[in-house]
């Protein structure tokens, strides 16, 4: 059965892809960044890619699609920033609430970061779940860890599902994986051992657990590192230099603590290798830093797409 997806600020891809993987067809993705929409347009040429800004898209043309998706800025709710939440004129659950309203969907899945949990901003969640009860649609979210899913690497996330009122009893949160998730040693040898490095099993082997959380940063802030002082630190635990990125894995003889290709960092955030990034090392570390996780969005997407479909053939029994 084929479900169809409009998909907001969609970035490099990273929560399309999993909706793909999940068995959800794009009928079109919303996002601003360039670079970003040359990257979907580059992997996924048939897509409907919108490259402008979420608060002026017209979301009528896809009313009766059947999920409204999206990562919407982590900078109001994140807790490296001011935490300004609903103040911040990068807030843009206005516009997926008004998008919610023009599109009708049977679900509704956002992701952003962990910080909207927080205290202060109890009051702008229980105002969210009450603009989507206002238009038919009861609204859950849970703390979700990457590593828990297959993803060598910790990325904790909020996600936040809505659902139709005829669909909000058929749905139930994924499982965590029984298994531990690859380490970073794990996931990346073979990458590392590419142009022939003598070091590159010792290295995997002292690299064994996962990494820390990827930071893409934006364009005002951040560059082409892993992250603040801290996620370096981290980084040199598992023997990876965070200070910087490489343009290719290291040669026979290098000694030292080798850095990341932008393909090392997309495998570390659940990216298959398939998928490409446009532009230069920076803009597309930068797209991959802050990506969702194809693995976990596949994760919750599937669970939907389970209570979509279940109340379809509920439907079709009762004729």
């Amino acid at each position: 059965m084929s479900l169809t997806s409009l998909e907001m600020c969609a970035g490099a891809g990273g929560q399309a892809r999993g909706l793909e993987l999940a068995g959800f067809d794009h009928a079109g993705v919303v996002e601003l960044d360039r670079d970003c929409c040359a990257t979907l347009r580059l992997n996924r040429p048939q897509w409907t890619v919108h490259e402008e800004d979420l608060s002026l898209f017209d979301g009528i043309n896809y009313k009766g699609i059947d999920l409204l998706a999206g990562g919407l800025p982590c900078p109001p709710f994140s807790v490296a920033g001011k935490q300004l939440g609903e103040k911040d004129e990068r807030n843009l659950f206005p516009a997926a609430i008004r998008l919610v309203d023009e599109t009708k969907p049977k679900a509704v899945m956002i992701e952003n970061v962990r910080g909207f949990l927080g205290a202060v901003f109890e009051d702008y969640r229980g105002f969210i779940r009450g603009e989507l009860k206002r238009l038919g649609y009861e609204a859950h979210w849970r703390l979700f860890n990457a590593s828990d899913y297959g993803v060598p690497q910790l990325r904790p996330r909020v996600i936040i599902v809505a659902l139709r009122d005829d669909i909000k009893d058929r749905f139930e949160w994924p499982t965590p994986s029984r298994a531990d998730a690859p380490t970073v040693g794990e996931t990346l040898v073979d990458l590392m051992g590419a142009n022939g490095w003598k070091g590159a099993k010792a290295w995997a082997t002292r690299a064994n657990d996962v990494a820390p959380t990827l930071v893409g940063g934006s364009k005002r802030h951040g560059g082409p590192d892993l992250g603040p002082t801290r996620a370096r630190q981290a980084w040199a635990t598992l023997g990876v230099d965070g200070k910087g990125l490489a343009d290719d894995a290291p040669g026979r003889d290098y000694v030292g603590m080798p850095r990341l290709t932008v393909r090392m960092a997309a495998r570390i955030q659940g990216f298959d290798d398939a998928w490409q990034f446009h532009g230069r090392k920076t803009a597309s570390y930068r797209q991959v830093g802050n990506a969702f996780p194809p693995p976990v969005a596949r994760a919750v997407a599937s669970k939907l797409r389970e209570a979509i479909v279940n109340r379809s053939v509920y439907q079709a029994l009762a004729v």
